[in-house]
């Protein structure tokens, strides 16, 4: 067998991963010596964040909630003077991108230690990645004060996860594993691990959309989650993401909604240029068109199938399309402004994915 070259940089942290695990955190902040916490969720998460306000005890020194999508700075800047009024040198985030953007974005400016408890299959949590909005344009950075120190994946957490945003979520996590099989920064173990996760989405979403507390189906989805994370943190993304942030920051377009609409569309105009990625996601779909059988699940999973289902104006395509092209950036198949408009449009439409009519 002959190996390519490649690089490789594993990411420090730590994972504790369970049903119940919930209750090791106390434990987990005492090992990170944090003795004044401030709590950021968003308000669906209530009850959790009660539960996890108890366990700390007099470290939860704040509770923050509102965090909110695609990390708004003026929401950083609001945490922010809350964590200062309690004095706090630590942060826990519960929730999901939402929640776990907003820890990041605080850490980055202070450097304090974070344990986050995801309760979505976003992925965020296992990456040194951080995405901002300001003025309607996201931007993303890398930068390790913003890895979390510990991460606290709590099974049960998401049997409460609502059916179609889990599958919206497992779609987004299916993303990231995806666009690191043509990553430029690929190498021999994100391989395995991206292959590995998106074989056990594929089999656990449509189990999670029959029955929603089939906590096998669920605990399966969060480790694959998990390593969709760890592809993200340790390879650059291409395309589809770089559409993502494009789309999110310019129409606040909802993040796992729009992930599943658009994986397909970018599959089908990167996958003819990335024969080894193609050969993976063949093996993984049971299929040799990766692109439709992935929009095939995406129908079958009732998940939104176009742009214009989420709120993106159509004159929105061209915008979209220009910004892609502004600045360049790693990708199996050159940045053809024409081309990505298509894709969006196809996308905006709610039309299948093709590789033949994507020009």
């Amino acid at each position: 067998m002959s190996v390519r070259a490649f690089r490789y940089e594993g990411m420090p942290g730590r994972v504790v991963f369970g049903p119940g695990t919930l209750n090791r955190l106390p434990e987990e902040a005492g090992r990170l010596r944090l003795q004044r916490v401030l709590i950021v969720s968003t308000p669906g998460h209530k009850d959790t964040v009660e539960r996890a306000t108890k366990l700390l005890g007099s470290v939860a020194a704040g509770v923050f909630t509102n965090a909110a999508m695609h990390t708004p700075v003026e929401v950083t800047e609001a945490a922010l003077v809350l964590a200062a009024d309690r004095e706090v040198h630590g942060v826990v985030a519960i929730g999901g991108g939402s929640s776990i953007g907003l820890s990041k974005a605080i850490a980055f400016r202070t450097d304090w230690p974070q344990i986050v408890i995801p309760t979505t299959y976003a992925g965020s949590e296992a990456t040194p990645v951080l995405g901002e909005t300001s003025q309607g344009v996201k931007r993303t950075q890398r930068a390790m004060q913003v890895l979390p120190e510990s991460i606290i994946y709590d099974v049960e957490l998401t049997l409460r996860l609502p059916v179609t945003i889990s599958m919206a979520s497992g779609l987004n996590a299916m993303a990231h594993a995806a666009e690191a099989l043509y990553s430029v920064d690929s190498n021999p173990l994100t391989d395995i691990m991206a292959e590995e996760a998106l074989s056990t989405l594929v089999e656990a979403l449509p189990r999670i959309r029959s029955n929603a507390e089939d906590l096998e189906a669920r605990t399966s989805a969060l480790y694959a989650a998990w390593l969709c994370g760890c592809c993200l943190a340790d390879v650059g993304m291409a395309l589809h993401h770089k559409l993502c942030h494009t789309l999110g920051g310019a129409f606040g377009l909802p993040h796992a909604q729009m992930h599943a609409v658009l994986l397909p569309h970018a599959l089908a105009y990167n996958l003819p240029y990335a024969s080894a990625a193609q050969e993976s996601l063949a093996r993984v779909l049971h299929h040799q068109d990766p692109a439709a059988a992935l929009d095939r699940l995406a129908r079958s999973l009732q998940l939104p199938r176009s742009l214009r289902e989420l709120g993106m104006p159509e004159e929105g395509i061209d915008l979209a399309a220009d910004l892609a092209v502004r600045s360049s950036y790693p990708n199996p198949r050159p940045l053809e402004r024409n081309g990505i408009r298509s894709l969006l449009a196809r996308a905006w439409a709610g039309d299948v994915p093709s590789f033949a009519t994507v020009e």
